[in-house]
């Protein structure tokens, strides 16, 4: 209920983990509990926590309505969902882009607004040329016309723009982004480093948890197989394919 603690940081919270994984009946009577609270345990590690994940219908379900409507974008419901949506698998993908980087529990990924930003704005374009050759083609792409108003939704809008008081402005793609990195840092999946590039942070034992559920999933695979990100070398630093190098 704490995402942020850790078992390091607390003696009760490292004795009831270490106390998880050596009494099996313990460890049942906790899956229980968290099943009559509409939730699931992912996994339960000393350099994690309890990682939990709430079920379907759960009071601790954060839907994805519930997100985007907190925003002022004046976009239609279901296009602005699939735009917040892209921010969060772009982030995952840029946190862990290889395979290896999920299942190496020592690795650290890191990503800024900017980075996200780029990488789904490249995403966009590459969709884009797809869509138009296919239709050069005679050829459509199937469900063309609701891909095509979320890519080119959010490659409308503009990546930055300042308030008055000098803020980030809220309906801009990088207002955007700030916010999804900003609320993930509050569940305790990111660890904000640096201001730089519109803000930097670095990932944790839980996203990483959090990631390999979802890596599952055909969104995010394809969002990889576009070829946006290219692994520069073997500690994972990244840099975009385009002629904008992201750091």
């Amino acid at each position: 209920m704490r995402p942020k603690q850790l078992p390091a940081r607390d003696v009760v919270y490292g004795d009831l983990v270490r106390r998880y994984g050596e009494d099996s009946a313990f460890k049942q009577l906790t899956h229980a509990v968290a099943a009559g609270l509409g939730l699931m345990v992912l996994e339960v590690s000393t350099a994690a926590g309890a990682v939990l994940a709430a079920t379907d219908e759960s009071v601790f379900e954060i839907k994805m309505d519930s997100y985007a409507r907190q925003s002022k974008i004046r976009e239609r419901r279901d296009t602005e969902k699939v735009l917040h949506g892209l921010i969060h698998l772009a982030t995952a993908a840029l946190g862990y882009p290889r395979p290896d980087d999920l299942a190496n529990d020592t690795y650290i990924g890191r990503v800024s607004v900017e980075q996200v930003d780029g990488m789904v704005r490249e995403a966009c374009r590459i969709l884009d040329d797809r869509a138009a050759a296919a239709e050069a083609n005679n050829d459509p792409l199937a469900d063309a016309p609701e891909l095509e108003q979320a890519w080119r939704a959010y490659a409308r809008r503009p990546a930055a723009a300042a308030t008055k008081d000098g803020r980030l402005a809220p309906d801009t793609t990088r207002g955007m982004v700030a916010r999804a990195l900003r609320f993930l840092a509050d569940q305790g999946f990111l660890v904000q480093v640096s201001t730089e590039q519109g803000g930097t942070y670095r990932t944790t034992p839980r996203y990483q948890i959090q990631v390999r559920e979802l890596a599952a999933d055909l969104a995010f695979e394809e969002l990889l197989a576009l070829g946006v990100l290219e692994v520069t070398d073997g500690g994972g630093s990244l840099r975009a394919t385009t002629s904008d190098t992201l750091q």
